[in-house]
Formats: structure tokens, C-alpha cells, sequence
């Protein structure tokens, strides 16, 4: 007996530095492929070497690859398991409370952001009780959305990047990195272009997308095809978005060219600034080769985001120089009457220590721009100022929802109550999207309900729901301390209603105002059942043959409802377990249960599960549900009722 167990030890000891092995050659794989930006690789192998050995290191290079890829559910669920390890930093805390806050759950990011300020004797007092009052605000704004339609302008989007519309010649240009004959981003935070230290860029892929370079695109009033804009610049990397004057007849626009000097960083990626450039029509309508804007220096900073007033005598721009409240802040410059432009003026009552992007002047005197370092619902929001002459004051957040948690940007006017906007909000059809806006909401329903605990029946505080109009927009809203929430609905449409809260599953409804000839009020209440980990939930009706493995036609209806689940909950890992019966030989059951769990797993995977999130693990005949262990007379049904499939969630 003793020898069985030193047996059994040094078996399990060689198995678990066997597993340690595969965990860090498959990290270091993954590892390759996150310095590459090859992102959506570098998860599939994080994933392999975190269910190989849970190390903190791989939930947190999972929760920056997800961020990466603004997968926010995802994000969130790693970044709470590497804040909860206990390797964790104060940093993986404000990780996992800029992941909440990601996913519209501000009342818990304010808890998170609390406790990273306690954790860190260094923060930055100003700074953290901004992301507070951030939280806040958020759910006031969600509780208090204004009276704007969102819409995404589906027609102009493509599943790559498409932001920055502007209105030119009855019609609209924009930015794209579609795939013209990774991008310049709108996110703050991330880099204008990227490449190897070793080479220089694909001419025809930027690898820190793995999509085109962005050109400029136009659309004409009459026409529903999208064709590049005629204009020649000589440069074989981005074109960013466009500004032209009230005339038609001047444009500004960024631009990147690489340098004759670049920056290289071995071993690493450099980064090559961006640059404004401008032309001019001619008279045979063609435009002239771009000319660069006097206060571009490629080789020490940016120079982006223009907007040039209606006469052409302004000039608006983003810019990280020297000498700048903080990242990126906004410039102007006037022209003069011999054409030249005066040094870059800093507009420091709009610019804060974050970044400021996308200046626009619009009428009446208004001023849009974007920020990520004011009160705000997280990442880039949007805000008006009212400006008299070189003054500006009346700086004012949009709310919700022209503002989401992810970043919202150039925003324009094309009429008196509509225009468009970029957002890469949760929803868009792919990484930035154009939406439109309009003010003239006409509400004709409303919607309340509440959000109960499925098992306790008691309501749940801080739950977020949210309403998803079929072909429209989505809004978010956070459940009240009595677990309430209420939405306004239009006529003739339909919606769906999701509610979800850490540590639940969600629960979904589908209501129509269609039909309907009164206003009135449709109650929808929402029912969330509480996860526990590690607690194996019986699947009904999952039966096999007897010495059988291939999956019953009853069965797959139910192995159906557990993709399902999973789908509506992506961020959950299954453990998927078969037993036998205790029929037949003892080491054979485990190799039958083994093949059962396969064929179950294996059938979900074909239904659109990725493989990392779903285990199979054959039990045998070791739990047993009755007495009918081995040499015990039963019946056929009693055998049946061991012979079943489990499945328990082994990661929220």
C-alpha cells in the first residue's frame, strides 16, 4: 500500500512538472505573438497555457490582448481574475475597475477604483477622484439619457475601421481602412502607426490591425456606392480624415510618410507620427499634390485631427508637442493675409493632463471636441463650449447616449438637430463605426421592470440592462437599490432585453410595441440566476446507448441549451462530465465515459463554442447516483439514470 502510494505520487509529480513544461512552452509561444500585435492568436495560446497552470501572468497578458481587441466582457473577466490572485498589484485592481467601467457596471468600478486608491499610497488624489465623480455622473446620465436617436449608418460601415465624416459637395467623405487598391486609431491611447524596427511597414497592411491602411473615402447624395477620393498623395501609409472649406475648394487632411530618419527600436516597434497636409482644386477639378502644414515635425511629434473654419483663416488641431497640458491637446492657428499661419495657439481652457481630439467649430458659436481627461463615461466622450472670439466657457458633457464607455469622437453637425459621430462602442459592425444622431426623439411608450435574483426572488441592485432595438439603437441603464430600471420605447419596433450582473447568468426577453394604438406602460421583469462555480448542474435528458458514445437525437436538443447559455454568456468556461453505469469492466466505463464527454464537447464546439472554453472529462462509473454499483441487480431505467452528462462552470 505504501509503495501504491509513493507510486501514485511520483506519477502525479511528473504529471505536474509535465504540465508546467507545456504551460511555459505554450507562453512563450503566445508571448511571440503578443509582440507581434498578432492578438487574437496570442489569446488562443494564453487560454491553452492558463488551463494548463493558472498563473497570473497569463489572466493578465489575456485581460491587454482582449482590451486590445475591445472584447470588454472577455477584458473584464480576466482582469477580475488577475486583481483576485494573490500575486496581484494595485494595478491589476484599476485594470479590473477600467474593465467594469468598460461594460457600463460603474457602480462596481467605483468600488474597484476606491480600492485601488487605498492600495496605492501614490495615486494621483485629482486624478482618481475624477474617476469617481466619472462613475457617477455615468449613472446619473444612463438614468437621465437625452432625447437623441443613435443609429448606425450601416451603409457607410464596413467591419474594419470607418470613422471621421464630414459633409463635402452634397455629399460626405470619410476614413477607412476598408481595403483601398493595423490604422490611424481613434482611441487616445493607442498608436497612430506601428511597425518593426527591423523593416519597414507593409505597403499594404498595418500590423497593428492586420487591416489596411486607412484612405480617404467619398459619397456622393445621389449614389450608394463608396469610391476612394481623387486625390494623389504620394504616400503608400495613412490617410486620415478630411476637412474642407465652406468653398470646396481647399481640403486638410492627416497624413503619414515615413520619415528619411525614422526612430527604430530594436527588437521592438517604433512609431511614426502623423502629419497635416492640404490641397487645393484646381480649375479642371483635379487636386493639387498635398502640401505640408508648416508646424509638422514627423521626427518629434504628432500633428493631426484638422478642422479649418468655413473662410479658411482658422485652423483646429490635435497635437502631442512640447509644452501641452498633457497627451494630445488642441491648437489653432490663424492664417494670414499673405497665406502663412501663426505659431500653434494651445486652447487651455479646453485641454486638461489626458488627450483632446477632434476639434470642430461648429454654428451659434459652438465648439465640439473629444476628451478622455474630464468627467467622464470612459475612454473618448464628446463635448460642446460655447466660443466668443478666442474665448471659450460653458464646457458641457453630451451624456447619454451620444457618449458610451468606449471612445466617441468627430463629432459633426449636418443640420440644425442631426449630424454624425464615431464610436466604437459595444454593437458597431466593426472597430470604429459612423453613426448619426438626431434630436427629435418621438417617445410614445415606456418600459419598467425589475431585476430579481431567480432564486432568492429578491431584487438586484447595480444589475445592467440593456435595451437593443431591432436595427436601432442600444441603450444602458443600471438597476436602482430596489432593483427597478425603466426605458422609453418608439412606436412599431422591436427590442430585446438583456439583463446581466457579475457573478449571474444573464437573462434575456424580447418585446414589441408594434401593434400597439395607445401609449402605455409594458412592464418586463428579468430574472438572473447566480453562478456556482464548480457545482455540476445535471443536463436532462442526455442518454447514450449502452456501450454507445455518439450523440441521440434527444440529446443534441439539449446539448443545444447549453450552447445557449454559453453564448449568452461568453466570458464562462464549462467542464462538461459523463458517467456510465456500472456495467461492464470498471477501466473500460472510463475510457467509454471519456469518449462520451468527447463526442458531447466536441459537438458543442461545432456549434460555435471556441474549444478553449469547454473541457470533456469522463468520470466512468466513480459517481455513481444509486446503489447500483458493481454486482448490484437493477433495472434498465435505474441504469440509465447514472448513465448521464454534467456540466459545471469552472470560470466566470
Amino acid at each position: 500500500m505504501k509503495r501504491f502510494l509513493s507510486v501514485s505520487i511520483t506519477i502525479s509529480l511528473l504529471l505536474l512538472i509535465g504540465n508546467s513544461t507545456k504551460a511555459q512552452y505554450v507562453l512563450n509561444a503566445a508571448d511571440a505573438q503578443y509582440e507581434l500585435f498578432n492578438y487574437t492568436r496570442a489569446i488562443d495560446l494564453y487560454e491553452q497555457a492558463y488551463q494548463k497552470k493558472q498563473t497570473h501572468y497569463a489572466a493578465q497578458r489575456l485581460y491587454e490582448c482582449y482590451s486590445f481587441v475591445n472584447d470588454y466582457k472577455q477584458a473584464e473577466s480576466w482582469s477580475a481574475i488577475a486583481a483576485g490572485m494573490p500575486e496581484a498589484k494595485p494595478e491589476n485592481v484599476l485594470s479590473y475597475a477600467k474593465a467594469l467601467q468598460q461594460n457600463n457596471k460603474y457602480a462596481e468600478a467605483k468600488q474597484q477604483f476606491q480600492k485601488y486608491g487605498t492600495l496605492n499610497k501614490n495615486t494621483d488624489q485629482a486624478e482618481l477622484n475624477r474617476l469617481l465623480l466619472s462613475c457617477d455622473s455615468a449613472i446619473y446620465w444612463m438614468k437621465n439619457p437625452t432625447a437623441v436617436i443613435i443609429t448606425n449608418a450601416g451603409k457607410l460601415n464596413t467591419p474594419k475601421s470607418d470613422w471621421g465624416l464630414t459633409t463635402y459637395d452634397n455629399g460626405v467623405t470619410f476614413a477607412s481602412d476598408r481595403g483601398a487598391s493595423g490604422t490611424y486609431q481613434s482611441a487616445s491611447g493607442r498608436p497612430f502607426l506601428k511597425f518593426d524596427g527591423a523593416s519597414k511597414p507593409d505597403k499594404n497592411i498595418y500590423g497593428w490591425t492586420g487591416n489596411h491602411y486607412l484612405r480617404l473615402y467619398t459619397q456622393s447624395a445621389s449614389a450608394d456606392s463608396v469610391s476612394v477620393f481623387p486625390i494623389q498623395t504620394n504616400t503608400d501609409y495613412h490617410m486620415g480624415p478630411a476637412t474642407f472649406r465652406a468653398n470646396g475648394k481647399e481640403m486638410f487632411f492627416t497624413l503619414t510618410k515615413i520619415p528619411q530618419k525614422p526612430v527604430y527600436v530594436k527588437g521592438k516597434l517604433a512609431t511614426v507620427n502623423v502629419e497635416i497636409y492640404s490641397s487645393k482644386l484646381d480649375e479642371q477639378g483635379k487636386w493639387s499634390a498635398p502640401i505640408a502644414f508648416n508646424y509638422n515635425k514627423v521626427n518629434e511629434y504628432s500633428v493631426g485631427d484638422p478642422f479649418v473654419s468655413p473662410d479658411g483663416n482658422s485652423l483646429y488641431f490635435s497635437s502631442n508637442m512640447p509644452g501641452g497640458a498633457g497627451g494630445s491637446d488642441i491648437y489653432v492657428c490663424q492664417r494670414s493675409s499673405d497665406g502663412s499661419w501663426s505659431a500653434p495657439v494651445n486652447l487651455k481652457a479646453i485641454n486638461t493632463p489626458g488627450n483632446e481630439r477632434t476639434p470642430v467649430l461648429g454654428n451659434d458659436q459652438s465648439f465640439y471636441f473629444s476628451s478622455d481627461g474630464r468627467v467622464g463615461m470612459g475612454g473618448l466622450d464628446i463635448y460642446s463650449a460655447k466660443i466668443m472670439q478666442t474665448q471659450f466657457s460653458a464646457i458641457k458633457n453630451l451624456g447619454y447616449p451620444v457618449n458610451s464607455p468606449q471612445d466617441d469622437f468627430a463629432y459633426v453637425k449636418t443640420a440644425a438637430l442631426s449630424g454624425y459621430l464615431s464610436s466604437n462602442r459595444v454593437g458597431g459592425l466593426g472597430d470604429d463605426d459612423i453613426y448619426s444622431f438626431d434630436e427629435q426623439q418621438l417617445l410614445a411608450f415606456k418600459l419598467t421592470g425589475i431585476v430579481f435574483d431567480k432564486r432568492t426572488n429578491l431584487p438586484l441592485t447595480n444589475a445592467i440592462v440593456t435595451l437593443n432595438k431591432i436595427n436601432g439603437q442600444s441603450l444602458k441603464v443600471q438597476t436602482d437599490n430596489t432593483g427597478a430600471f425603466k426605458f422609453n420605447l418608439e412606436k412599431s419596433s422591436d427590442y430585446q432585453l438583456t439583463g446581466e450582473k457579475t457573478g449571474y447568468r444573464t437573462d434575456l426577453a424580447q418585446l414589441t410595441t408594434k401593434g400597439l394604438t395607445s401609449s402605455k406602460e409594458i412592464e418586463q421583469n428579468l430574472y438572473l440566476e447566480k453562478v456556482e462555480l464548480e457545482k455540476a448542474i445535471r443536463l436532462e435528458n442526455i442518454y447514450y446507448d449502452f456501450d454507445k458514445s455518439n450523440i441521440r437525437p434527444d440529446a443534441a436538443v439539449e446539448l443545444n441549451k447549453l450552447v445557449k447559455i454559453m453564448k449568452d454568456n461568453p466570458t464562462i468556461w464549462i467542464e462538461l462530465g459523463s458517467h456510465t453505469d456500472s456495467r461492464g469492466n470498471d477501466q473500460y466505463n472510463q475510457w467509454l465515459s471519456q469518449s462520451r464527454a468527447n463526442s458531447a464537447v466536441q459537438y458543442i464546439i461545432d456549434q460555435g463554442i471556441d474549444k478553449n472554453r469547454i473541457t470533456a472529462k469522463g468520470y466512468g462509473e466513480s459517481m455513481l447516483l444509486n446503489k447500483c454499483a458493481n454486482g448490484v441487480k437493477c433495472s434498465e431505467a435505474e441504469h440509465q439514470l447514472n448513465r448521464r452528462t454534467e456540466f459545471k462552470i469552472v470560470k466566470m
